[in-house]
């Protein structure tokens, strides 16, 4: 399967990742972020998530941006990202989701490092 099929066949789980992200991005966005190499897209038979390299001035981040289909597949998805980023320079992961992650992940060695509140205005 191509990219463009892989994206069109994970639309579903993206676009529901999408409504929790507080409007930040549309499906075509996320597209144009994995086209352009801003993103990376981590397909998967029963879901899939979208990632980016974040570079703070000290520290270089694999963050998970998106994340969506069934749980485990996610969770199994955890050594492959942890070597990928380990590959890119990265010295820590994140994770931007709903606080059930961090229940679901915790045996991967994840934690809760903070809270993020929104407000609009």
């Amino acid at each position: 399967m191509n990219l463009h099929e892989e994206l069109l066949r994970c639309r579903p789980w993206i676009e529901s990742a999408l409504k929790h992200s507080g409007g930040t991005h549309l499906f075509a966005d996320i597209v144009q972020g994995i086209v352009s190499g801003r993103m990376q897209f981590w397909p998967a038979e029963k879901g899939c998530a979208v990632t980016e390299i974040i570079i703070f001035p000290q520290k270089k981040i694999f963050h998970v941006f998106l994340a969506g289909g069934e749980k485990g597949q996610i969770v199994d998805m955890n050594d492959s990202a942890v070597e990928f980023a380990k590959a890119a320079g990265c010295s820590g992961m994140t994770i931007a989701g709903r606080k059930g992650w961090s229940r679901v992940l915790k045996d991967k060695g994840w934690t809760e490092a903070f809270t993020t509140l929104s407000k609009e205005i």
